[in-house]
């Protein structure tokens, strides 16, 4: 999965590039099994609609034009069933609240964030998806942003879509699970 990944990594950063260039922030890469939360939990679920051995891969790559591409990698979930996920601030912890707001290239002074015009796929990384017949699912994310001092920490799974409206955008119902990922 590191092979795949690190071929993955430099293919997205020089796609595009007739020479390479230094890459201006890290590939963050994180793979696991979801289990209970511990310290040293990778991959942590907080309810069973992410069932315990489900596998997660997380690849988050800065582009050669100074955006970010965050790949989502599923396997063993319910089947033909929708999940949000969202790039979130802090680490996951014994509570799905620990990982804190979505992660949001210019903050929303206000939290929780449900304006649009700053809980918008533009601005924080979204990764909704929904799963096949066999619980897989993979999605990507591009933004033409990266992360700054201000490192995102985790990705949380949600239990549906992102919702869009006012009052109501980037909220996606309860959290179900959360990987640490060093973005």
């Amino acid at each position: 999965m590191r092979t795949f990944a690190a071929a993955l990594a430099t293919t997205l950063l020089f796609a595009g590039t007739g020479t390479a260039q230094a890459a201006p922030a890290k590939v963050a890469f994180a793979s696991g099994k979801f289990e209970s939360f511990s310290a040293t939990a990778t991959a942590v679920t907080y309810d069973a609609k992410v069932p315990n051995g489900a596998k997660v891969m997380v690849l988050g790559v800065p582009t050669a034009s100074g955006g970010t591409t965050v790949l989502l990698k599923l396997k063993g979930l319910l089947p033909n069933r929708a999940y949000g996920a969202h790039v979130h601030v802090k680490k996951c912890g014994a509570t799905p609240a620990e990982a804190g707001p979505h992660y949001q290239n210019v903050a929303d002074p206000v939290q929780p964030s449900v304006d649009p015009a700053y809980a918008n796929p533009r601005n924080e990384i979204w990764l909704d998806v929904h799963t096949d017949d066999r619980g897989f699912a993979f999605t990507t994310s591009t933004v033409d942003w990266q992360f700054t001092e201000r490192h995102a920490q985790s990705v949380v799974l949600h239990n549906e879509h992102t919702h869009t409206k006012p009052g109501e955008a980037g909220t996606a119902g309860p959290r179900l699970a959360c990987v640490n990922v060093p973005f």
